[in-house]
């Protein structure tokens, strides 16, 4: 390499270094600001609640103002740990869930009639507009964190272990697993699942607050009948890895399937308490989920109440008949 060469070949590593310390700047600089966004509006729905709701157009009434306080802790919490993180990616993320709750509490300010419309759609606006930058600079952090095993650096792993038994032989349930486009079937939480090729799939699940995420899925060990284990892959909306067993139970009584997973969240662990505040935590789903699959496997079908099909509240069997002369 001559001399002209090796003086283009550094000047080449500056100017990738120097844009890359550029576009992680201008990263943090938009985190920070997100951040004291946050804080300065917190204070306001703490401070002055009835201001802020006259500010959007709903009533400055005390169930709006204590509304307003709440969704202010929260966006006090989301400041600090936004400003107070090198890596603030899940509070970040955690900013975008509080979004879609607040463009949830305009929409249905929309649909009242004593709201004032035209305020109310200037703040909707408004709030779509910062949704847009919290989520850019939520995937450019969540990116930029990213480790060689498809999660952030230091970020733990939350496991999960759900056990159910069935009354069919391991042989039976493990095909039926095994073809993972049945999954969806009895896993409320999963959208889809397109199987590539024999180990390699695609999934699509529900997440906290309607959003959804993706990640493809490579199978690391079938052992037919007994279990199969796979990890996410790199690039993945979500890391997770996971075993399902199929063990004879004693006494003749089935199979226990027992499901063992570890997850890092999308947005650390923020997401994962909000994810309990919106009843969506993995442990409780799963447990769900699996007696689903013992009425799929025991019945043919998943075994609903009355209450199921109507929208709302709804009693799970009709009242009680009275005679009419009682």
């Amino acid at each position: 390499m001559n001399v002209q060469q090796l003086q283009g070949s550094h000047e080449t590593s500056r100017s990738s270094n120097q844009s890359s310390r550029t576009g992680n700047d201008a990263d943090e600089r938009l985190a920070n600001g997100l951040g004291w966004f946050s804080i300065g509006l917190g204070l306001a729905e703490v401070v002055t609640p009835g201001a802020v709701a006259n500010l959007i157009g709903v009533p400055d009434s005390d169930k709006n103002r204590s509304l307003l306080r709440f969704y202010g802790m929260r966006e006090l919490a989301a400041g600090v740990g936004i400003l107070s993180q090198p890596r603030p990616a899940g509070w970040v993320w955690g900013r975008v869930a509080g979004d879609l709750v607040d463009l949830a509490s305009l929409a249905s300010a929309m649909n009242s009639d004593r709201s004032e419309k035209g305020r109310v759609a200037t703040a909707t606006a408004a709030v779509l507009g910062v949704t847009a930058l919290d989520v850019i600079c939520a995937q450019r952090l969540s990116e930029k964190s990213q480790g060689a095993n498809g999660y952030a650096r230091g970020e733990q792993l939350t496991p999960v272990v759900e056990t159910i038994t069935i009354n069919r032989c391991p042989e039976e349930i493990y095909q039926f697993w095994r073809d993972f486009s049945r999954l969806p079937t009895f896993m409320r939480y999963l959208d889809s699942v397109q199987v590539l090729d024999e180990r390699r799939s695609h999934w699509r699940a529900k997440a906290v607050a309607g959003m959804a995420v993706e990640w493809d899925a490579e199978i690391t060990d079938d052992r037919p009948n007994e279990m199969i284990s796979w990890r996410s892959l790199e690039g993945s909306d979500v890391y997770n890895t996971g075993t399902v067993r199929f063990q004879r139970a004693t006494g003749g009584r089935g199979t226990v399937v027992r499901v063992e997973i570890r997850y890092a969240p999308p947005g650390g662990a923020m997401s994962s308490l909000l994810a309990k505040l919106f009843s969506s935590a993995p442990g409780p789903l799963i447990q769900t989920d699996l007696r689903a699959l013992k009425q799929v496997m025991e019945t043919g079908e998943v075994v609903k109440s009355d209450a199921s099909i109507h929208a709302g509240m709804h009693s799970a069997q009709p009242p009680e008949q009275v005679p009419a002369n009682q």
